[in-house]
This record gives C-alpha cells, structure tokens and sequence, in this order.
C-alpha cells in the first residue's frame, strides 16, 4: 500500500497525541475527528466522479505560504479567515502582535501581507505541494452562505458598500417589481430571497465570498493534510499549529454575527424548491465535509 505525505504527517502527529504527558486529555486524540473527515473527503470525491485535476495557477491564488513552517493555508471568506491570516502575519514574521485582534483586519487581507503559493514558479510549488502541511477550514453552505449574505447587504460597514453598489444594486434591478430610485441608486437593501435568485440564475462563482470551498481551495485535487471545521475552529487551530511545531499562539474566535441562530428565520423565506436547487449549487461541499439540511428541513436530501 502506498504510503502519501499526508499519512506519514498524520502517522507522526498521531504518536506525539497518544502520549499522555505531552498533551492535555481533551487533546489526546484529535486524529479520531481528523480521519473521519479525510474519509469523507476521499468518499466525497469518489462518489461525484471529482478527479485530480492538473495544477494551474489559477488555482492556487487562496492558497497562502508560511515557508518558515513549511505551512499552506488555503483561506475561504466568512470561515474565520480573517483570523487565520492573522496568524500567519505572526508566524511569517510579518507582524509581531502579541494580540492577533490587533492586526487590522484590511491590513490581513492586503494582498502583500501574505505569500500566495500562485506567485511562485511551478518547479517550487511542486516541491512544496509534496513537502508542506497543507490545510483548509470548512463550514456549513448554508451558514457560510448567510453570514456573506449578512455581512455584505444588512450590515452597515463601510466595507459592505462596494458589495451594495456592484451587485445590490444589479439584483435589485433584476429581481424586484418596480423598485425605488433610492433602492436602486444605493443597493442596500437587497432582501435574502433576491439574494439567493441571483445566485440561482447566475451560479454561485461571481464573489469568494460565496463561490464553494471546492472551487476555491480544490480538494479533491490537491493532497490536505489537515480538514478543519469552523464548528471546533479553537481546537483545530491547536492542532495545526502544533503539527508544524509553531510557537504559542492565541488563535482568536470571533462569533459576533451568530449566524448560526439566523438559519431558519432565513431559509423559512424560501420555497423548499429553492431550497433543494441551491443545495444543488453547494452540492459538493455538502458532501465533501460531511454537511446536511436537517436543521433547516427537518429532513435530509435522497
């Protein structure tokens, strides 16, 4: 049987978890977790036909390079992102913020705070595929969906206003009978429904903010060594950095939109018609991180 890059790290970290006095007892066995979500992954992949596909940069532009660590990152938008470029801001030695909350969140998301595996040259991304700790965050669709949704078009943040502007005011005009001027000048007020007839009839590629994990990150493509989940995101960032041996880092939690409790009130506004088509949309990052509908239907999808 062959033996990948992923098993022997994950053979590795699995010796250092057993041994009691080297850490907690509530971190004794984060592995358990771990494999279960690689076999959902691989399974996941099997069974939507989803095959390794050729390396092109164009892939690789989330991909983030902690080289000092031998550290990939593949980010996706609203699951904690901001908070994991925080981090590798501190362990690239790019800030040396001892709270990570300190770090501005635009400064995180410059495009120069972080090394992107994209901008290197094929021969060394090669190597660093084979050789790096390669990770991703996954989160609920749905969830992920509505906190983007809440984010960009209720909030009043002055980093909404381009979301409002680019696409309010287009979904508004597309969607809606006989709209105000002042609705259709500010975009500000796009309900969630039209929310999600927009991405309906146009797909769900046109922003990071809300395109799938599959499409940003690849992972049916690329070999990840670690699938963490936004639900135990405190816990799996202990454990990704204790696998590349990083220094002691805080990783910050920040849950103020606590989208979770808005699911229902949302998804009650929709048909279960649209409901099912947009499952449709997210399909594979239902089933490649092991996701379902039975908290917002009261039942799974055959």
């Amino acid at each position: 049987m062959d033996v990948s890059c992923r098993d022997i790290k994950w053979i590795s970290f699995i010796i250092l978890s057993i041994t009691p006095h080297i850490v907690s007892e509530t971190q004794k066995y984060p592995w358990l977790e771990q494999i279960s979500r690689q076999e959902q992954l691989i399974i996941g992949c099997e069974n939507l036909g989803i095959k390794h596909k050729r390396i092109v940069k164009a892939n690789l532009d989330h991909i983030l390079v902690d080289s000092k660590h031998k550290l990939l990152y593949c980010y996706v938008p609203k699951v904690a992102c901001t908070n994991w470029k925080r981090v590798l801001m501190v362990l690239t030695g790019e800030s040396n913020a001892t709270n990570l909350i300190d770090i501005p969140a635009n400064v995180a998301h410059s495009e120069n705070s972080t090394l992107r595996l994209s901008q290197l040259e094929k021969p060394e991304i090669r190597n660093i595929l084979g050789e790096y700790t390669m990770f991703l965050v996954a989160r609920h669709p749905f969830e992920r969906l509505l906190s983007a949704y809440r984010n960009k078009f209720v909030d009043k943040l002055p980093s909404s206003k381009y979301f409002q502007s680019r696409y309010g005011r287009y979904i508004i005009k597309r969607f809606r009978t006989k709209p105000l001027k002042r609705d259709l000048k500010s975009g500000d007020n796009v309900t969630f429904r039209e929310f999600i007839r927009y991405l309906l009839l146009e797909g769900a590629t046109s922003n990071e903010h809300w395109t799938p994990i599959y499409n940003l990150c690849h992972p049916c493509s690329f070999n990840y060594s670690f699938v963490g989940q936004y639900e135990t995101i405190s816990e799996d960032a202990k454990t990704v950095l204790a696998m590349v041996n990083a220094p002691d880092i805080i990783f910050p939690v920040t849950r103020a939109g606590n989208t979770k409790s808005w699911l229902r009130f949302y998804f009650q506004q929709l048909s279960v018609h649209e409901i099912h088509q947009l499952y449709k949309l997210y399909e594979a990052d239902f089933k490649l991180f092991g996701y379902g509908l039975e908290d917002i239907l009261g039942y799974e999808l055959a």
